[in-house]
């Protein structure tokens, strides 16, 4: 194993403190692996919280801010963060209109979150959550009852905090994320595994001209292992399966993420973005606009997922708002 540490047991906590001091813009709060936006002016509104098992970076602490999450909470790698973590994060970042959980379909996270919820309001904070289920490789899966929730999990951020930036209520809050979530499909393929450091060993094994098809973000290997194929090839393998799945139709308009697993260069992002949207233009829909980054990474695997969002007039104009977090910018920042 070679990797940039000091101790395996202490990586998340050496993480999140290195974070901090690169961003004063976020905070963490003390004793707990939960980073937050730093005090907002606005006192009203809903509050975004996200967060699972680290090594998934830069999600979920990358995407707080303006626009995005208001905290993220983190478990070890690979493993969900605890409830006592997550009603810290809702507490936290309270405002009194109530918090939104946003959380991937995984059996831990969930439970978890239930549990944090219920806990919440038993302190009197007014709690929703959503589930995030994208990944279409799997109906159930060895971590899942149902579809596993993976890196689509950015546009549901995205288009909830939009959202909430604009004072909505709570449950309209909500409405537009599980709209998000029903318009949302993805689906992953990985070059090589990833090494989780308290192991010390990859994962899974693949031989040099293999390829895994279909996998989540916790390292595990996908429901098929094929020969590599080209970039052309593996566009295809992907959205083949995303478009018949929801099903998206000549005269859709999409969002796309392409979406890096942790150390796939960004020249071969680039080269599958460009064989994501030939295959688009050929099924007659059309792409409005194009994320192509590591937003949710398999600590340093190589490998890549597609998410494609089918889009509205209302999911896209809440997609075109201002975001200012670590990792996502754009438009210019409103006032808070």
């Amino acid at each position: 194993m070679k990797k940039i540490i000091n101790d395996p047991e202490q990586v998340v906590d050496e993480m999140l403190t290195g974070m901090v001091m690169a961003h004063p813009e976020i905070v963490r709060v003390n004793g707990f692996n939960v980073l937050i936006r730093k005090e907002s002016k606005k006192k009203d509104k809903v509050t975004l919280i996200s967060g699972g098992g680290s090594g998934h970076e830069p999600a979920h602490g990358g995407f707080i801010g303006y626009g995005m999450l208001d905290a993220a909470v983190s478990g070890e790698v690979f493993t969900s963060p605890t409830p006592d973590q997550i009603l810290e994060a809702i507490k936290a970042v309270d405002t009194g209109k109530g918090s939104l959980l946003i959380v991937k379909n995984y059996s831990g996270d969930v439970m978890n979150f239930e549990m944090a919820s219920e806990m919440a309001e038993m302190d009197g904070i007014e709690i929703e959550q959503v589930i995030i289920n994208d990944d279409v490789a799997v109906e159930d899966s060895t971590y899942t009852t149902g579809r596993r929730g993976i890196a689509g999990t950015i546009f549901v951020h995205k288009i909830a905090g939009a959202m909430a930036e604009k004072g909505a209520s709570l449950s309209e809050v909500k409405r537009v994320a599980q709209k998000a979530i029903n318009n949302l499909r993805s689906k992953g393929m990985a070059l090589t595994s990833c090494t989780v450091p308290s192991v010390g060993k990859p994962t899974f094994e693949i031989a040099e001209d293999e390829m895994e098809v279909g996998l989540g973000i916790h390292g595990e290997p996908g429901v098929e292992k094929i020969k590599i194929k080209s970039a052309a090839e593996i566009a295809e393998n992907l959205v083949d399966s995303i478009v018949e799945d929801l099903p998206f139709k000549s005269g859709d308009e999409v969002a796309l993420l392409i979406n890096g697993l942790g150390s796939t260069p960004l020249m071969e992002l680039y080269i599958l973005n460009k064989s994501v949207q030939d295959l688009c233009r050929k099924r007659g829909i059309k792409v409005y606009k194009t994320y192509v980054d590591e937003y949710m990474t398999s600590l340093e695997m190589a490998g890549a997922s597609i998410s494609m969002l089918k889009l509205d007039d209302e999911l896209k104009e809440l997609l075109d708002e201002p975001a200012d977090t670590l990792v996502l910018k754009q438009g210019g920042k409103k006032d808070d």
